[in-house]
């Protein structure tokens, strides 16, 4: 099967640490540093987000007509303006944060985030006291549809308040940490960049509607955790109008942040309440090195798992989570994309044990193009749905990204020795058995 990928509040303790996260700092303008298993994309001008989108259509082309049920991948800084992401990721983890300082002053700090709720009467009276909104004015927001029914908010009602199509976010004042002062929830976009936001959401569009065209499922690549909840914001947004009927829109979640469960358990539970089918891609994730040094050098919280262990532990809650949601409502669906051996074996004792079958078609798995063939193979000749994940694009762009991968890690040798070994021990069974070029075998 074909698959392509772009090559690449005052008591809420570290709360103003936070938002450094999310502004452009100059050290770490050039995001290739400490990246090897990523490409990355700058910003040049609007013709060039053009000329990225044209070569991905190209690409879905491709993967359409090589595979019945291909995939394709894309990069968001790719379409457009990176300061926008930053920016939106920065309204988002505000708003997100809001919330969280709401839910410790009604005494529901450290409950699992989906299981916090705040009463709405008690919120009402929160925001007229800060100075954010009259009762009057805050009515409306808790009576909507499903906000309010039950006389309590939680993140995802919340959430649903800075919704795009409210234009709520305008609106809003929200404290800032650091000077006591009311501030906008949205600083005001520039008329030039009001545009490219727009801009960047139509080439998304064009993207997701010739996928659909062509029966090709559309993987949006993870970035950098101070990029990422825009871009799974976008991503989100694309699933709700796409993947009404299946999924064709896939969100990708990295497991080495610490807050991945949180992330995809909050995202699977509003694919139950809209009705629309959950994709995703489960990675471990590209930038750590990066990650870590711009959270010491700008003074934030290192978003990063502190063990590949804790990663580990991560991948396979994420996973097993989507599994029973799969087992449960046969509407999500997930790419298992790892070279490690243990969680493809994780990944096939669950689906077993769950009684998922690989001819559902719910579970897929991918590795690199040249790299692990001795789990791919096995894998494709059991009957499992599974990609080999080939880079693509212009071959000067696409040249260091694959030299890099080709020196990044001594595991890969390692692996690719105990590949050596294994078909080297079949050649010396085959000779035994004198059944070498027997075309059964």
């Amino acid at each position: 099967a074909g698959l392509c990928g772009p090559s690449p509040s005052s008591s809420t303790p570290g709360a103003e640490q936070r938002e450094k996260q999310y502004r452009a700092h100059r050290g770490f303008g050039d995001r290739r540093g400490g990246v090897i298993s990523a490409r990355t994309y700058f910003y040049a001008d609007e013709a060039k987000c053009d000329q990225h989108m044209e070569t991905f259509l190209r690409c879905i082309d491709a993967s359409g007509g090589s595979s019945e049920d291909g995939f394709s991948a894309i990069k968001l800084t790719a379409l457009g303006r990176p300061q926008f992401l930053l920016q939106f990721s920065e309204v988002l983890v505000k708003w997100r944060r809001f919330f969280h300082q709401m839910a410790a002053e009604q005494g529901q700090a450290g409950r699992a985030v989906l299981e916090m709720k705040l009463e709405a009467e008690k919120l009402q009276e929160a925001l007229a006291n800060l100075g954010i909104a009259t009762k009057a004015e805050s009515q409306h927001w808790f009576t909507g549809e499903n906000l309010g029914v039950s006389g309590t908010v939680d993140l995802l009602d919340w959430n649903s308040l800075i919704d795009s199509r409210t234009k709520l976010s305008k609106l809003l004042l929200v404290p800032n940490v650091q000077t006591g002062q009311l501030e906008p929830l949205l600083s005001r976009f520039t008329e030039e960049e009001d545009l490219q936001m727009k801009r960047m959401l139509q080439r998304m569009d064009v993207l997701a509607k010739r996928a659909t065209e062509k029966g090709v499922r559309l993987m949006v690549d993870a970035e950098q955790s101070y990029f990422q909840p825009a871009i799974s914001r976008l991503t989100l947004e694309m699933q709700r109008r796409f993947n009404r009927d299946q999924a064709i829109i896939f969100n990708t979640y990295q497991c080495y942040l610490k807050e991945a469960y949180d992330n995809v358990t909050v995202d699977v539970e509003l694919s139950r309440r809209e009705g629309w089918h959950f994709g995703t891609k489960l990675v471990r994730g590209a930038y750590m090195e990066q990650e870590r040094e711009r959270a010491a050098q700008i003074g934030y919280e290192d978003p990063i798992n502190p063990t590949y262990e804790k990663t580990n532990e991560m991948y396979h809650r994420c996973l097993d989570y989507i599994l029973e949601e799969i087992k449960h409502s046969r509407k999500a669906n997930v790419m298992v994309a790892s070279h490690n051996e243990d969680t493809v074996k994780f990944t096939l004792r669950r689906m077993m044990a769950l009684g998922i079958h690989p001819s559902e078609k719910k579970v897929y798995f991918g590795q690199l193009l040249g790299m692990c063939d001795q789990i791919t193979f096995p894998l494709g000749q059991a009957g499992f749905p599974v990609y080999k994940y080939v880079p693509y694009g212009p071959v000067n762009e696409v040249l260091p990204y694959l030299s890099r991968r080709a020196q990044e890690n001594r595991g890969f040798v390692q692996r690719a020795n105990r590949e050596r070994d294994l078909l080297w021990r079949e050649v010396k069974r085959r000779l035994l058995a004198g059944s070498l070029f027997s075309p059964n075998h």
